[in-house]
């Protein structure tokens, strides 16, 4: 599946909502677009990237939409593993 990375310049993530991102990244599960949460790093002042598995880039738009968030650039990435 490839891989796409976000970013997110003012998304102030409640410790909670982190939590729920993590629970469901670790348990694998993807949503009605096919689109798994992989990594996400943020920092206090409210940057965020998001590593997402997902179909096409357009998957990861209906993501963002589907829970209200804003999202501008979406990259396809690789890793060197």
């Amino acid at each position: 599946m490839p891989q796409f990375m976000d970013f997110h310049s003012d998304l102030k993530l409640p410790l909670e909502a982190i939590d729920g991102i993590a629970r469901g990244a670790h348990a694998k599960e993807s949503d009605q677009f096919g689109v798994r949460q992989v990594e996400l790093y943020h920092n206090p002042d409210g940057q965020v990237y998001c590593l997402l598995d997902a179909p096409d880039v357009q998957a990861v738009r209906d993501h963002h939409a589907a829970l209200g968030v804003p999202c501008g650039d979406v990259h396809e990435v690789t890793g060197i593993g």
